[in-house]
């Protein structure tokens, strides 16, 4: 009724804080050097005085779902029986909202162990449409955000990776039923969704690494705050110092316009 998940609800983290306090290092160092795999980050923890195995940061980095092969967090995981689609962006200008979205999930860390965020963006304005957080890398908080952005506005085009979560017929099927097309990166290609990743090095830098977020629940009211920042009332170079709500709000054309 009040529109929580059992997950979050109930959730109860099971890790022991020596970890926890790695995995904050790991998350800061890959956020930094997204190129950095398990050997690297070990050295940059060593530097900041703690002694720690690579085979340990390894394992953590798995746990928090960091792939050390790509150069990004391989959250998602593709799952062999589902369709995939091909990348439609390639040389492709993008000049006006609802052109292009697209989405991406990262990891958080809060006080006792770590959720999910995605979010759904317009590539020209870079407003963020909807987001959502899970402690579960399931489908369902995906296409909850999805289903908020719709209300919106529709898309010509939608982009993700590969993950599970964006190929399930959940997922993809609320796309065909608005005749969406359906984007995705080629493997291990970070670069094909830079701005969602973009988005995410904001919120970790500008919000989240610094707090410690007490639960769940704590996190969802910060990142709400941040996110109506980022969309109301942060500039960005990139938009001539414009917000991206001013830009998607004045410019905003109907879904489906001629190109």
């Amino acid at each position: 009724m009040l529109g929580i998940s059992r997950s979050t609800v109930y959730y109860r983290p099971r890790i022991n804080p020596e970890d926890l306090e790695l995995m904050r290092l790991i998350d800061e160092i890959y956020t930094e050097h997204p190129f950095f795999g398990a050997r690297k980050i070990r050295h940059q923890i060593q530097e900041r005085g703690r002694h720690v195995g690579r085979h340990r940061v390894r394992r953590l980095m798995r746990l928090m779902g960091l792939e050390a092969v790509y150069p990004k967090p391989n959250l998602s995981k593709r799952h062999p029986d589902h369709v995939i689609y091909p990348y439609l962006l390639r040389n492709v200008a993008i000049e006006r909202p609802n052109h292009v979205w697209s989405t991406d999930i990262t990891y958080i860390r809060i006080k006792q162990g770590w959720a999910y965020v995605t979010a759904v963006m317009d590539w020209h304005s870079r407003y963020v449409l909807a987001w959502e957080i899970s402690t579960t890398l399931d489908s369902g908080f995906c296409v909850a955000a999805l289903t908020k952005a719709l209300q919106q506005g529709t898309p010509e085009i939608f982009n993700t990776d590969q993950g599970s979560q964006f190929t399930a017929d959940e997922f993809t099927g609320v796309l065909k039923g608005r005749n969406i097309r359906i984007s995705m990166d080629g493997r291990g290609r970070a670069l094909d969704n830079i701005f969602t990743e973009r988005l995410w090095r904001s919120l970790k830098y500008e919000e989240v690494y610094l707090h410690d977020y007490a639960s769940v629940a704590e996190a969802r009211r910060a990142i709400a705050n941040y996110f109506e920042f980022y969309n109301q009332r942060r500039p960005h170079q990139s938009l001539g110092y414009k917000t991206p709500a001013s830009i998607y709000r004045t410019l905003n054309q109907p879904a489906r316009q001629a190109a």
